[in-house]
């Protein structure tokens, strides 16, 4: 059985190449998503090729094999069913459940994940809005437009929250900025480099762009 470590980089791998486009992560990258010094990711990331996980590329990045794919894959689905578990079962604070699930999912056993999900009714999203993959390793496609995107006019929904820190997500709850809401976006502020959008036709809100820039929205 692979360690939580091994598991850990191949699950952020994952997330990362979904979230990039690309198949290929820089080494960069890996290092900060993981927040370990670019040395250890490298070696970590070395030893990872040596078991067949992934493929390096020295001052490129890495690539996960098919069953690094699925091993990350496994330990992505692990994750956003325990977030969906705290939050709809236990009655957690969506800011505080990710470190939960990250203790927890390396050790529920699959007979457990199956009954979870079939108790959960087969989730397709997590409460962050972010698409659960399924026990054979697909996955809804996820959209890749923010609300800085937008245009004035345009009505959209949110589909999830990009940025998974607790202070992002406490504000994001308190400022109704969650998966299913309607948005619509009023006006934008060149100068103050600003946006101001309604949320369900009632609140109004005004974003800087790099805040709106971590909302993930579909039309």
């Amino acid at each position: 059985m692979p360690s939580s470590t091994v598991e850990n980089y191949l699950k952020q791998i994952l997330i990362e190449s979904i979230q990039a486009g690309s198949s290929e992560v820089a080494m960069g990258k890996v290092a900060e998503c993981l927040q370990v010094t670019p040395g250890t990711a490298t070696t970590m990331v070395k030893s990872l090729e040596k078991k067949g996980w992934l493929n390096y590329r020295p001052r490129r990045g890495v690539k996960l094999t098919t069953s690094g794919k699925k091993m990350g894959m496994n330990m992505l689905r692990r994750h956003r069913l325990l977030e969906t578990f705290l939050v709809e079962t236990l009655g957690l604070d969506w800011a505080e459940i990710h470190e939960e699930a990250e203790e927890l999912e390396h050790a529920i056993s699959e007979k457990v994940l199956e009954k979870l999900d079939e108790f959960l009714g087969r989730p397709t999203h997590d409460p962050h809005g972010d698409p659960i993959p399924t026990k054979r390793g697909s996955m809804p496609n996820a959209s890749d437009r923010t609300l800085i995107d937008c245009e004035v006019g345009d009505f959209v929904r949110i589909e999830s929250v990009q940025d998974q820190g607790k202070e992002f997500l406490q504000f994001a709850r308190k400022k109704k900025l969650i998966p299913g809401k309607r948005i619509e976006v009023v006006q934008f502020d060149p100068i103050a480099d600003s946006l101001e959008f309604k949320i369900d036709g009632k609140y109004s809100l005004t974003l800087g762009s790099k805040t709106a820039a971590k909302i993930i929205i579909r039309p």
